[in-house]
């Protein structure tokens, strides 16, 4: 494994006896190809909110896709709740791991918004009452009530990635990877995935976020994974991982808005006092590319 940054106060080697989530020497390639992932070790704390970050070809989503199954290891092992991924069915994972794909439509098949939320409690042998229960509440939770008759394949971007979170939330799996779950939506929609993000989180279900948003990481993840080339680079709380000018830089990420924000403002001669409007919006102007000089 390629040398890896545990930050200050991280939580990068959680005892094994309350992890819900064990990957071990973790190999995986492409047929044909060279490998994507290497020796990858990761244990996540059940009631984790965990942030996958990285540039593109880092590995995260083939990492996650190991968890329900989706991909099987070529060597080492994944556990999610006690279960060897490798060996056993994906329908069976799915109880354990719920998966949203950043492109809404590659999970909605059923007729209608109703069938389409009902088909996972219904997958889980749940009893009748039981699955309309909980497609009732999930269709509530997501104001989807006057949806629930329509086809979902005709609906708007905002509402489909509505109905793949109501679905969700109808089977209630203790896993749950949101894999880039703001994009596509807007101002209002990103507020209500972080509260349903949040909601959650603080009924104690064990959250992985692989995104490239790093404002929605500093907002809501309790740890930070970073991933390059197949191996983990960094692990810690996000303060940590975002102060790490370094390991940003050779991870190829940017740092949030906030954070590029302050730096920009230190090494401009801000120390904390004096700064006037027209010095904060120059900054604010060159760290957005515009050609303008900083009036310190």
């Amino acid at each position: 494994m390629a040398d890896r940054a545990t930050l200050e106060h991280g939580t990068a080697a959680p005892s094994r006896a309350g992890d819900i989530v064990d990957v071990a020497g973790l190999w995986f390639w492409y047929e044909g190809g060279p490998p994507v992932l290497r020796g990858l070790d990761l244990r996540v704390p059940a009631g984790q909110l965990l942030a996958l970050v990285g540039a593109n070809g880092s590995g995260k989503t083939t990492l996650v896709k190991h968890l329900n199954g989706l991909l099987r290891a070529r060597r080492g092992m994944v556990r999610v709740a006690g279960l060897d991924a490798a060996r056993h069915p994906v329908g069976e994972m799915a109880r354990q791991v719920g998966f949203l794909f950043q492109h809404p439509e590659q999970q909605i098949f059923a007729a209608t918004v109703e069938q389409e939320v009902a088909f996972g409690p219904r997958n889980l042998g749940l009893p009748a009452g039981e699955v309309r229960e909980r497609v009732a509440a999930a269709l509530a939770r997501f104001e989807l009530e006057p949806a629930a008759a329509r086809p979902p394949a005709i609906l708007g971007y905002g509402l489909r990635r509505k109905v793949t979170l109501a679905s969700l939330a109808a089977m209630d799996p203790p896993v749950l990877v949101l894999d880039e779950p703001t994009v596509g939506l807007d101002a209002h929609g990103r507020r209500e995935m972080l509260a349903w993000v949040a909601e959650l989180h603080g009924l104690g279900r064990t959250i992985v976020l692989v995104t490239h948003d790093m404002g929605l990481v500093a907002r809501c993840a309790e740890r930070v994974v970073v991933l390059h080339a197949g191996e983990i680079l960094g692990d810690g709380p996000p303060g940590a991982v975002f102060r790490d000018e370094a390991l940003l830089a050779r991870a190829s990420l940017a740092p949030p808005p906030g954070v590029a924000l302050a730096r920009g403002l230190k090494s401009n001669g801000f120390r904390g006092a004096g700064l006037t409007v027209g010095a904060f919006c120059d900054v604010y102007a060159a760290l957005a590319g515009e050609n303008r000089e900083p009036a310190f």
